[in-house]
């Protein structure tokens, strides 16, 4: 009789799950994780900061905030406290289907002379309370998936990526800052993020694994070296800095729009599948079951996890956070899936997010260095969205949702206000996108003589 629990070799892995390597060999499996997904766990925070034109230290306190509540988060993933968590190596980290969404409601709320206190006080006020929304979505998983599929899913992340390249090419002329000035668009900025998009792409030709992974860090590590030679860096936010920073339950306050929250909730529901997906494939790297009721255990308990962790990181002042999918590629490379390794990674975390000099450091990296990793990244993100749609097939049904919730998406990224006397939520490129789709996916009929098409290797 065939095993029920579909479960994957684990001859690769160096270390298994259960496994606790010496003191030494876990702390470099730690930092290996690290140098591959550091980068990209504290962009977002630099993104969201540098488009709704924060103050340096708020930018800084969201870039320490985020690699506490990662490490926090990291650890309740890797332990498993009961029920909660997956018990794998699940790294935590800020999520970036947040960032386009966080950005265009500030900068509505800026327009409406908002200051930035309770800018940001209702940012996290509204990514608290929707926070909720996934731990109760763990405990109601197979429901909707009903509602929300792969198209759906799809065509959200697609609309994602897209309408996060706008603000990728912004930071590639130069940033928000320079917009309407001579330096927006000059040889000098776009020439910088240029030689920091070849230095990407060259290491992600590359055939070795970790080199490819590394490529966005080496890449923003040459266009700094290059932007200190050419004095584009500024050192005075690591003036008169606090050695010691205490992470302080709603720093700015607590704020709340009801408008504003159900795009955010909109995004959440749709984190979940991202999560799912992203558990799968640990369990799958790590050779765990990726079927049957361990496994449909530890998916519960890891996004409800994921929930309970963006509770924690919006009181503590930090973005969303979710699942980390490059981590998949890291135990995959290095053959450790040990989750005891997870806690050196969340200790590691939460020690460099309470000196504040780490995060003001990252508030020095010009705009032009960040556009120039930033637009492949999202350009990324917009083609995981196709492949995601793609999934299992695309006929003609779904590409006509697929089509519609994507016409209506761009339109209102580029005519906002032709949705002015709908809710506010009609708005946003991203919730009205997401809406189209859904709505699409349950009222169209489904004709059983409509066949799929499948990409294949032919």
């Amino acid at each position: 009789m065939e095993h029920a629990q579909h479960q994957t070799e684990e001859a690769d892995l160096v270390y298994r799950l259960e496994d606790k390597p010496p003191f030494f060999n876990a702390l470099i499996s730690a930092i290996t994780h690290l140098l591959a997904i550091f980068v990209p766990m504290v962009t977002p925070a630099l993104i969201v900061g540098g488009a709704l034109n924060l103050p340096v230290h708020m930018t800084a306190y969201l870039v320490s905030m985020a690699m506490v509540a990662s490490g926090i988060g990291t650890y309740i993933q890797v332990h498993r406290f009961g029920f909660i968590g997956s018990g794998m190596l699940s790294i935590q980290s800020v999520n970036f289907s947040f960032v386009s969404v966080m950005i265009a409601v500030g900068l509505s709320m800026k327009d409406n002379g908002i200051d930035e206190h309770t800018m940001i006080s209702t940012l996290l006020g509204i990514s608290f309370v929707g926070a909720f929304l996934v731990c109760g979505a763990a405990w109601i998983l197979p429901y909707l998936k009903r509602v929300i599929t792969p198209t759906v899913s799809g065509v959200v992340v697609l609309l994602i990526g897209l309408s996060l390249i706008d603000i990728g090419i912004t930071d590639f002329g130069g940033g928000f800052g320079a917009k309407g000035t001579e330096a927006f668009g000059s040889l000098q900025n776009i020439g910088l993020a240029g030689l920091v998009l070849v230095v990407v792409l060259i290491f992600n030709c590359m055939r070795n694994p970790f080199l490819r992974m590394s490529g966005i860090a080496v890449g923003l590590i040459a266009g700094y070296i290059v932007a200190l030679c050419l004095g584009m860096v500024d050192f005075s936010p690591l003036k008169d800095v606090d050695i010691f920073t205490i992470p302080v339950p709603f720093k700015y306050g607590f704020a709340f729009d009801w408008s504003a929250f159900w795009v955010a909730a909109i995004i959440y529901l749709l984190s979940v599948f991202e999560a799912v997906g992203d558990l799968t494939a640990t369990a799958m790297v790590s050779g765990q079951p990726y079927e049957g009721e361990e496994f449909r255990q530890r998916l519960r308990g890891g996004v409800f996890a994921d929930g309970l962790v963006s509770v924690i990181a919006t009181a503590l002042g930090s973005l969303p956070l979710t699942t980390f999918a490059q981590n998949n590629g890291v135990i995959q490379m290095t053959g450790v899936a040990s989750r005891h390794v997870g806690k050196f990674i969340a200790a590691i975390l939460v020690l460099f997010g309470l000196f504040p000099i780490v995060g003001r450091a990252f508030t020095t990296i010009p705009s032009p260095v960040l556009g120039g990793a930033m637009v492949l990244m999202f350009g990324l993100i917009a083609i995981a969205g196709v492949r995601i749609i793609m999934t299992h097939g695309i006929n003609r049904r779904e590409a006509v949702i697929a089509a519609t919730a994507v016409g209506v998406g761009l339109g209102v990224a580029f005519e906002p206000e032709v949705f002015k006397m709908l809710p506010d939520v009609f708005r946003n490129a991203i919730a009205a996108g997401g809406i189209t789709a859904v709505v699409l996916n349950l009222i169209l009929p489904r004709d059983a003589q409509d066949k799929s098409i499948y990409l294949s290797e032919k």
